[in-house]
């Protein structure tokens, strides 16, 4: 049985992932943060299902403490190691630069460190970004193409992505970089513009809510499913030499166009409900971003099987469901509707 280690679990991609892996019949490990909130309900259900059968194993762990990361290395000697940890929200990067740039750089190294020390032929997957890239080209953008980072985020990536192809290079590891363009679902937190659309658009739908405020309606970004991106990254690792790559759908549209179908499928106009705030623009915004996945679909024949307006059916789907739930608890007087003011 193989024996995959997986930073960063709890996530969206964490998620997606894990489950990916049993079904193929791994043993996944795990590591969770320590804080005084339980923060694992994204993968309560495959914790149900695969915890006590000993398949799926969680330890908790940080990123900063390289030395807790070797242990777990060294104990479980996986097969492959999954960095998909991180503070992953751009904006938030420029609130907390210094916490961002910690855990994006400090974590791969750790790590990379403790694979090369404890058994070099652990493969290792390194979660870099699009946001590399900075978005000041109006072209589809490659593994050759340049990075100009705008976030404190981004620049952690670069450092991340750099620091894998060095230790590539320099130790004969199988280290690779997973360039991966926005990839969305319905575990996509809700913080993120397009989960945060489909989350108010469902509520305003049903009544419970009044508005949405946004910040840049005309940023334009690759949008994909997360569940075909995992299945990307798995096929990365399993290729006969390291490389990077870059994953996307080739396609672009703006979060006026994400707006724009979320709220028609409810049979909405969205500019009845929708505006704009300074205060959600980026310091230093990527306005365009379109990535091109030739590689992957020639080398590992990978290829995304989600297109946009079915990913918008998916989270509109779920985040309906929440809604009327949210209906029910508010009128049985059980919750309050803190949405609103925290919009």
């Amino acid at each position: 049985m193989k024996k995959a280690f997986i930073t960063g679990i709890t996530g969206q991609d964490g998620y997606y992932l894990t489950k990916f892996l049993l079904d193929k019949g791994y043993e996944v490990h795990g590591t969770i943060r320590r804080s005084s909130s339980i923060n694992t309900s994204r993968i309560d259900s495959l914790i149900a299902d695969y915890q006590k059968e000993g398949s799926l194993k969680l330890y908790y762990s940080d990123l900063l403490d390289s030395s807790s990361l070797y242990s777990l290395i060294n104990k479980i000697n996986p097969n492959e190691v999954y960095n998909l940890a991180a503070q992953s929200h751009v904006a938030v990067s420029f609130v907390n630069p210094v916490y961002s740039t910690q855990t994006g750089t400090v974590g791969s190294v750790s790590l990379l460190e403790a694979i090369k020390n404890v058994n070099n032929d652990i493969k290792f997957y390194q979660a870099s970004s699009s946001e590399m890239y900075g978005g000041g080209v109006q072209s589809s953008l490659n593994e050759e193409s340049p990075f100009d980072p705008k976030s404190p985020y981004a620049a952690s990536k670069v450092f991340a992505h750099n620091m894998t192809k060095i230790y590539r290079d320099s130790y004969e590891m199988f280290s690779v970089n997973g360039i991966l363009f926005n990839h969305e679902s319905p575990h996509r937190g809700e913080t993120f513009v397009t989960r945060k659309i489909t989350r108010a658009a469902t509520r305003i739908s049903l009544g419970i809510q009044s508005k949405l405020i946004l910040g840049n309606l005309d940023a334009s970004r690759d949008w994909g499913f997360a569940g075909d991106f995992i299945e990307g990254m798995w096929m990365m690792m399993q290729y006969e030499t390291p490389e990077d790559w870059v994953l996307a759908t080739g396609k672009t549209y703006t979060v006026r166009d994400f707006l724009d179908l979320t709220f028609k499928k409810l049979e909405l106009n969205w500019e009845d409900y929708v505006e704009t705030s300074e205060r959600y623009i980026r310091p230093n915004e990527v306005d365009y971003l379109l990535g091109d996945p030739s590689k992957a679909n020639e080398k590992l024949g990978w290829e995304p099987k989600t297109n946009f307006e079915e990913l918008v059916d998916l989270m509109i789907e779920s985040d309906l469901n929440l809604a009327k739930r949210e209906e029910v608890l508010l009128k049985e007087g059980l919750i309050q509707p803190t949405w609103e003011s925290n919009n």
